[in-house]
């Protein structure tokens, strides 16, 4: 896989894990990109933030215009999680690409063995 296709089965893999799960979409996204793309390790993770973004609007708004999501609850989550953006975005380029992959491998670690128990 290259170029062209590789970006649109990440991109629909991502989506697909965003509306089924409620998020997640990056932790797909990322893994595809990385062993079949071409962008190196430090475009490679601002892309998947600028691809993420989108797909998330456009999961939050099926799920709110479904009623499955109350923007009340939401906000207080919303409110950190834009602070988490901006401290993220401040950082990049400070974390060595070594410490982001193991970052993010001890997230899905983390996440998965959460999920499982």
């Amino acid at each position: 896989m290259e170029g062209a296709w590789t970006a649109r089965i990440a991109g629909g893999a991502a989506g697909l894990a965003n509306g089924l799960f409620g998020g997640g979409g990056g932790m797909v996204f990322l893994p595809i990109q990385s062993r079949w793309g071409d962008l190196d390790q430090r475009k490679l993770y601002a892309t998947c933030v600028g691809v993420i973004f989108p797909v998330c609007l456009v999961s939050a708004a099926v799920y709110v215009w479904r009623g499955g999501v109350s923007l009340m609850t939401a906000l207080p989550y919303l409110a950190g999680g834009l602070i988490g953006g901006w401290l993220g975005g401040k950082l990049y380029g400070k974390i060595s690409t070594k410490s982001l992959k193991w970052l993010f491998a001890a997230f899905l670690f983390y996440a998965g063995v959460r999920y499982l128990l």
